[in-house]
């Protein structure tokens, strides 16, 4: 699998009239790689991967990994609260031909660090493919350990982390402790430059769903060394990632799509569209921030 880096986005489920949308899906993503994003991240947090059935996910990553044809890895999101269907739906993407995987640590039970060392390590035994460890624990409950991922540095399928702390001193210490051994990819658009300042090399990002370019433009622009043209570019897109979550996510980014047109205004019980002032305040915002979808 090619090295993780640049801008993957983490893609939306459409809906239309409640059931999968596959054709907005396709779309989205070709639009995404026609925008220069370096991979694809499907049933993510902000596909609405814990509302999705089985059979919805496996198409899903079938429909992402069928559309993508190899010009972009694909790394389907697979974490669950229980362990066993974590597995299930690890060998589900693997037999969907994804190309890696996204495991989110165990939410709503609340493991110990010995649990989730555990927990990983089952995943990849019983299904071996590329994995990035994302850890959220504003959403999960729990925070995967810098003591913890070292640990897990004999797993050879780890590859990367997603680091949605919050806290960009959480890259500072993962890569302070363990050097190259993990990618780290930055799980909060709003912290992208800051991470590939620290080492990071890239971001799983919520915002690139609708504005892949100007996302990628961020990371082209300080890869390439042009660091005040990054913080220009980042700076110019802050308030834009803000406003993804003036609302539970994915509400506010599929407000965005739904207004060009790319999907229908729809996410699934027990999250609600977004209020009227919401999607007028995110589309002030891109507006103001010179973007459209």
């Amino acid at each position: 699998m090619p090295t993780l880096e640049g801008v993957l986005p983490a893609l939306v489920t459409p809906f239309r009239e409640g059931a999968l949308d596959e054709p907005a899906l396709r779309a989205l993503v070709e639009r995404l790689i026609a925008g220069g994003v370096a991979g694809l991240v499907p049933c993510g947090t902000t596909g609405e991967s814990v509302a999705l059935s089985d059979a919805e996910h496996a198409r899903v990553i079938a429909a992402v990994v069928a559309q993508a044809r190899g010009r972009v890895p694909v790394i389907a999101g697979a974490g669950t609260a229980s362990t066993a269907h974590s597995i299930h739906l690890a060998r589900q993407a693997k037999e969907a031909g994804a190309d890696g995987l996204l495991l989110v640590c165990p939410y709503y039970n609340r493991p110990t660090q010995a649990g989730l060392e555990a927990h990983f390590r089952a995943i990849l035994a019983a299904a071996p493919l590329p994995a990035v460890l994302y850890n959220i624990p504003g959403r999960t409950g729990v925070d995967l350990a810098v003591e913890t991922l070292a640990r897990l540095a004999d797993v050879p399928e780890i590859v990367a982390i997603k680091e949605a702390t919050g806290n960009v001193l959480r890259t500072q210490e993962i890569l302070a402790a363990l050097g190259d051994r993990f990618t780290v990819l930055s799980g909060d658009d709003a912290l992208t430059l800051p991470v590939l300042a620290l080492g990071g090399r890239g971001v799983i990002s919520v915002t690139a769903n609708a504005f892949p370019r100007a996302v990628c433009d961020v990371v082209a622009r300080f890869d390439a060394g042009d660091l005040a043209g990054a913080r220009a570019a980042h700076l110019r897109l802050a308030p834009v990632h803000q406003a993804m979550f003036l609302e539970s996510n994915p509400g506010p980014i599929k407000a965005v799509l739904a207004a060009a047109g790319h999907c229908a205004p729809e996410v699934r019980l027990p999250l609600a569209w977004p209020s009227d002032a919401t999607v007028a305040r995110v589309r002030a915002t891109c507006e103001a921030a010179g973007v459209l979808a």
